[in-house]
């Protein structure tokens, strides 16, 4: 079966969008979705020995296979599957379908599990529903796959919300504080600390120890994943070795901002020595 599709297509309704003819780009879209739909029904069905993504990059594959354990033979689908139903989301949000717009990024998600941005936009589609609980999970599954410390600061800010209303200041705290390291100018992380100390100023006492025992003992991760950050700096290390240095600054800078520069001077360190041990070994 030939690719129903293109990302030039995709491109082309996004044209629309931005625009904001969204009548327009639901008709476009709407038919390339009724396409791509046949199409994975009868190319894309998973099995126990191979999976289908759109994958944006090179980055997102080793990430997956290193965050999500999953054994299997992943597969590129033809075009970015993933990008269609976030713009067929994004129009039933403007068209107010709050449940189609879930289930549009419900299959954005699962075309592409690690893009943390539409996780958090279907964060807030579940919020809108009344759905705190999911709103709160998917803000917390993204703390293991965030690859841009902005975004991990508004997976904080979520949860640091989420405690503020169940009387959990410390742990609200502990969140803020978290996000303020990742993105300290970020809306959300703003909205969170002037919240904190309107109604609980007193937990700006509190010791970072303190704060952050408390979210461990919530089973929220106190740092993003040192396993993505290894992932960019790979990617860095592969790209300067290409010669593109702008990739490879971006990656390293996106692993600096969510980790640190200590902390990222030292995966590389190790990066490196594990690579010359498996040079050495192969001789």
């Amino acid at each position: 079966m030939e690719t129903p599709i293109s990302e030039q297509d995709i491109e082309y309704a996004e044209t629309y969008l931005a625009a904001g003819d969204i009548s327009t780009a639901s008709q476009m879209l709407e038919r390339y979705l009724e396409l791509v739909e046949d199409y994975i029904a009868e190319m894309c069905q998973a099995t126990d020995e191979v999976q289908y993504f759109s994958f944006q990059d090179s980055f997102e594959r080793l990430c997956y296979a290193r965050v999500e354990h999953d054994p299997r033979r992943i597969v590129a689908v033809p075009a970015p599957f993933d990008r269609l139903y976030s713009d067929v989301a994004y129009v039933c949000i403007q068209q107010q379908d709050y449940e189609r717009a879930r289930d549009a990024l419900v299959q954005a998600v699962r075309w592409n599990p690690m893009n943390c941005k539409y996780r958090l936009d279907l964060a807030e589609i579940f919020r809108a529903l009344g759905d705190i609980q999911e709103w709160a999970a998917l803000s917390n599954s993204v703390l293991e796959r965030a690859s841009d410390g902005r975004v991990a600061a508004r997976a904080y800010s979520n949860l640091g919300q989420l405690f503020i209303d169940q009387d959990n200041a410390v742990a609200a705290s502990g969140c803020a504080r978290l996000a303020v390291r990742l993105a300290p100018a970020d809306a959300r992380t703003v909205a969170l600390m002037d919240r904190l100390a309107k109604e609980h100023p007193e937990v700006a006492k509190d010791s970072d120890d303190h704060v952050l025992g408390e979210l461990s003992i919530q089973g929220i991760p106190t740092s993003p994943s040192a396993d993505v950050a290894i992932c960019l700096l790979i990617c860095a290390s592969d790209a300067a070795t290409a010669g593109d240095r702008a990739q490879a600054a971006e990656y390293t800078a996106r692993a600096n901002g969510l980790i640190g520069k200590e902390a990222c001077s030292a995966l590389i360190k190790m990066i490196r020595e594990t690579d010359n041990e498996g040079g050495a070994n192969a001789q």
